[in-house]
């Protein structure tokens, strides 16, 4: 991600406006789909803080993860710790924290989320369609039952929505805000 902050940068002394956190996010996102990381469930040991897979690894959640810390934001940290202060309102998987899955659990972002970012609308009616920026997430459940994530692209795809940058199989850029039931939609920071 060095490249990405620098080439950020670079624009902003070229006279074009300072990059947001948003933009940050977008970039570290859009970089994940060039490499398409292969979908990689699993517990993994990771180090702390800062701790990722391979680039060439990883769920839905590590693209929002990476995203974020494009943009400054350990995610892993930042999680870990309210949950090791806040244990009882997050969902439990595991019997105690624990920093190397704490932040990969769909659940646990979406909470995460909800005391510190912003929630947004779900609805996608054209009343709603600009309230869906580029560098938030969405959240979704699969027709399976699964929950996924991703994180809006500042590209407009054929539905008129944002693209989303999402690993459902590979990372990839999509149009496919509105192909699944939409559980939650933040923005970080607010």
């Amino acid at each position: 991600m060095p490249g990405l902050i620098a080439a950020l940068s670079m624009l902003a002394t070229a006279g074009h406006p300072a990059p947001t956190n948003a933009d940050r996010i977008v970039a570290a996102a859009r970089i994940q789909a060039s490499e398409h990381a292969s979908y990689t469930p699993g517990y993994f040991r990771l180090r702390y803080p800062n701790g990722d897979l391979p680039r060439s690894q990883g769920v839905c959640t590590d693209v929002v993860i990476r995203a974020l810390r494009g943009a400054g934001f350990d995610l892993q940290k930042l999680i870990h710790e309210d949950i090791e202060r806040h244990f009882s309102l997050y969902p439990r998987r595991e019997s105690h924290p624990d920093s190397n899955i704490d932040h990969r659990r769909v659940p646990n972002q979406m909470r995460f989320f909800k005391r510190f970012g912003k929630t947004l609308t779900l609805k996608t009616d054209a009343a709603h369609r600009s309230t869906w920026r580029p560098g938030d997430f969405v959240y979704w459940k699969l027709p399976s039952g699964l929950d996924h994530a991703g994180v809006l692209s500042d590209r407009t795809g054929p539905s008129g929505f944002p693209m989303v940058v999402h690993n459902l199989s590979v990372c990839a850029e999509e149009d496919v805000l509105t192909a699944w039931k939409i559980q939650g939609h933040f923005r970080y920071p607010r």
